[in-house]
């Protein structure tokens, strides 16, 4: 840990970083398979898609840039390379070789849900420790993550729901 004035304690900012980090590894993975969906997604909903799938992936490369400079402001490193992120991610890897467009939307769908979900549990696990600085950026990204799915999601057909008619 680097100095730095901050008034948190260092146990305390190492613990945040740790937990950082792993999002870091998680958020930087989430990227790639956003892109990987971008570059080889084909269907009749092609262009909408593609597009969507590379704004998301833009918001994702956001949410690791507050999650690293939050990390080094704690007085921590940022973990971002490639190698690290592909050795500590927790997302499952994303399928390989698939180009409908439907497939792409199920396997954003769950990555972007994996990752939500872990960031909701980051939320209470910060503000557990006494940091709630960075539970409130956990709480920013975790907004931003459901507005990303709830996009993505848009895009598969709804089931039909009957309703059925008291008697």
């Amino acid at each position: 840990m680097q100095k730095t004035h901050n008034s948190l304690s260092e146990e305390i900012r190492t613990q945040s970083v740790e937990l950082l980090n792993l999002h870091l590894a998680a958020a930087i993975d989430l990227h790639a398979q956003l892109k990987q969906a971008h570059w080889n997604v084909r269907g009749p909903g092609f262009i909408a898609i593609h597009e969507l799938f590379d704004k998301v992936s833009a918001e994702v490369e956001d949410f690791s840039d507050l999650i690293a400079e939050r990390a080094g402001g704690l007085g921590g490193t940022a973990n971002g390379t490639i190698q690290t992120a592909a050795q500590k991610s927790f997302l499952i890897p994303y399928p390989l070789g698939i180009a409908d467009e439907l497939q792409h939307l199920f396997a954003v769908s769950g990555a972007l849900a994996a990752f939500g979900g872990s960031v909701i549990d980051a939320i209470e696990k910060s503000a557990t420790i006494g940091d709630a600085t960075t539970a409130d950026l956990f709480t920013e990204i975790s907004r931003g993550v459901d507005q990303q799915l709830w996009f993505v999601e848009s895009h598969l057909a709804p089931k039909k729901v009957e309703l059925s008619r008291g008697k």
